[in-house]
Order: C-alpha cells, then sequence, then structure tokens
C-alpha cells in the first residue's frame, strides 16, 4: 500500500493561501504578507511539513540535475545493461531538460546530492547507506533493477523470476531434460531471481537438475567460458543451456563451434538481456528480453514529477520481460 506524505498542496489547504504563497514563504522570498507568513508557518508546524531541499532548490532555479548511480563493477562501460541505463536515463533527460549526473559507486564513498535535485540508483549492491542518507536529507529517490521491501522508496524493477521461468519452460517445451544454467551474481537480486525462477518452472516439470549443471558465473565472458569448457566435457553434456546473459551466451556459443559443437542441434541456447549480440552473433540468439532503456526513461519522469512535487505517493512496478525467438533453440538430438 502507497504511503501518502504531507505536501505543499496540504499545507496551502490548511494555510488557505496559494501553493505559489507556501513556496515563497518556504524558500525565504519577498512579497509576502505578515499575515499569510503567519498562517503558512502555523500549517507548516500543525502538518509537520518538512520541505524537500531539491524542490527548494529547484523553485529557485538553481538545481535540476538528475543523478544516476551506479554500482561499479569491471567491464561497466562495456556492459549493454549498464549503457542502456545510461541511454534511457539521458533520453529522457534531454525530453525534461534536465542535466545528468553520472557517478559510479564503490559503496563506501559518500555520495555529494548538493549538485542533484533527484536520484536513481540503478540497483542496490553495498550502497544501501548511501541511499538512505540521500533519503534522511529528502532528496527525491528512485531505485532501478531492485524490489525495495525494506526501504520507503520508489522502485521500477524487472520481474526476474518471471524472466527465468520464461527461459526454463521454452526449453522444456522442446522436450529438453538435460538442462544447464550458468547463472549471473548470485549476490546481485537479478541474478539470483532468475536463477529462482528458472529452477521452480524446472521443478514444477518434475524435472531433477544434478548439481554440476548449475554453474554459477558472474554475467562475464571469462565465467561463461569456463562453464562451456565444464559443461561440453562433461560424459553426459547438457541439450540446452540457459545462459542468464546474452553476453554469457554469445560466449558460450563461441566455445560450442570452436569444439565441433553445433547450435541448436547439438545443444540449444537461450539467453537473457536481447543485447544487439543476441540478434547479429554467428546465429540469432534466442532470448528473455528485459526493457532495461524503458526502465530507465520511465524513472526520470517519476523522479521528474518527484522533484516537482505533483507526486507525493510511493511507486513500486515491476516490468515483466518477453520471450524473443530466433534461432539457437531446437529439439534435442539426443
Amino acid at each position: 500500500m502507497e504511503n501518502k506524505r504531507v505536501n505543499i498542496k496540504d499545507v496551502a489547504r490548511l494555510a488557505k493561501v496559494s501553493i505559489t504563497t507556501v513556496s515563497r514563504v518556504i524558500n525565504k522570498l519577498p512579497s509576502v504578507t505578515k499575515r499569510n507568513i503567519a498562517r503558512v508557518e502555523a500549517a507548516v508546524a500543525e502538518l509537520k511539513y518538512r520541505p524537500n531541499i531539491s524542490a527548494q532548490r529547484l523553485a529557485s532555479g538553481s538545481n535540476n540535475a538528475v543523478g544516476l548511480v551506479m554500482p561499479g563493477y569491471p567491464g561497466i562501460f562495456h556492459s549493454f545493461f549498464a549503457i542502456e541505463i545510461i541511454r534511457g536515463v539521458g533520453h529522457a533527460c534531454e525530453v525534461f531538460k534536465q542535466d545528468m549526473v553520472f557517478h559510479i559507486s564503490d559503496g563506501v564513498t559518500p555520495l555529494n546530492s548538493s549538485y542533484m535535485g533527484g536520484i536513481i540508483f540503478a540497483d542496490i549492491i553495498e550502497n544501501r547507506a548511501q541511499l538512505e542518507d540521500s533519503l534522511s536529507r529528502h532528496i527525491p529517490c528512485l531505485v532501478i533493477n531492485n524490489v525495495v521491501q525494506d526501504v520507503d522508496v520508489s522502485y521500477i524493477a524487472i520481474n526476474n523470476i518471471k524472466g527465468g521461468d520464461i527461459a526454463a519452460k521454452y526449453l522444456l517445451s522442446f522436450g529438453h531434460k538435460r538442462i544447464a544454467t550458468v547463472t549471473g551474481n548470485l549476490k546481485t537480486q537479478a541474478g539470483f531471481d532468475r536463477f529462482d525462477g528458472f529452477m521452480k518452472a524446472m521443478d514444477e516439470a518434475g524435472i531433477e537438475i544434478p548439481k554440476e549443471y548449475v554453474y554459477r558465473g558472474d554475467y562475464s565472458r571469462r565465467s561463461a567460458r569456463q562453464a562451456a569448457e565444464f559443461l561440453f566435457s562433461m560424459k553426459e553434456r547438457p541439450t540446452a543451456i540457459f545462459a542468464q546473459s546474452d553476453d554469457m551466451a554469445m560466449e558460450i556459443i563461441a566455445v560450442a563451434f570452436e569444439m565441433g559443437i553445433r547450435v541448436p542441434e547439438d545443444v540449444s541456447i537461450i539467453g537473457f538481456d536481447d543485447s544487439p549480440l543476441a540478434m547479429y552473433g554467428p546465429i540469432g540468439l534466442t532470448t528473455v528480453r528485459q526493457p532495461i532503456f524503458e526502465m530507465a526513461e520511465k524513472a526520470v519522469g517519476i523522479l521528474h514529477e518527484m522533484i516537482n512535487g505533483t507526486r507525493d505517493t510511493r511507486l513500486r512496478l515491476a516490468m515483466d520481460p518477453e520471450l524473443i525467438v530466433r534461432e539457437s533453440c531446437a529439439v534435442p538430438s539426443s
């Protein structure tokens, strides 16, 4: 249930003055009568209204920047996910005539948010303190790519459990029973949820996954190559593999070709993301598309409303992934 917070409209209604008058009093601007100042201050005290610092800056024309905080990891600027987030936020900022400030977080260094009207946190990985600190200072914040249950903050996420379920059921529909998976980083919510959705679907189908068919990756091509070499060297190798990112899926396909293993005749591969690699690789990759650009773009629109004071309720939204069928999956040959 969304929590309604006291906003400037409530103060204006109680004080029986205009929103502009309330804004002028809060920002200590001239041209307000002593009588109206007293009414606004009384309403603020009664409602325990705490003015939004960033909204005040915006009203005075001094701050209209959107901060994008992204946890740092190796290869971030070669990551389809990161590039799509940056592209989506940047495009929406251009539409709303806002500046974008990009910050790569190490999870430890405090944020200098004085120049940010609001902040988008692209996932919460070891930087929860930065989010909580920003919220405590009443800076409008929104989290993307993470379902946040224990902090009172808006979020827009991807339904990764459903994504894992989609991948498993598509491979099962071909009659595959020996299905392996190369996970993403299971310390991330996305990685854990994709794996959870996949395993639940397999369990519902009555198929037990041998522990050696679960290879813990980290979204990198390096981990995918190690996984592929291990899985393809098995005496009873899998007939299908769910790689939990397209980067890993394409590396597994590359290893298969190097070892003389045909895709999809000998092994079916499904990825996750729908990056350009999925379409233009050596074989069209069937994948689960997550709407990364749309998620980032929508986040800016919601944050814009929060900064301007036109949204006073929390948003909790999980966007659905979808199956994109290409050429990398088929009926098992054995």
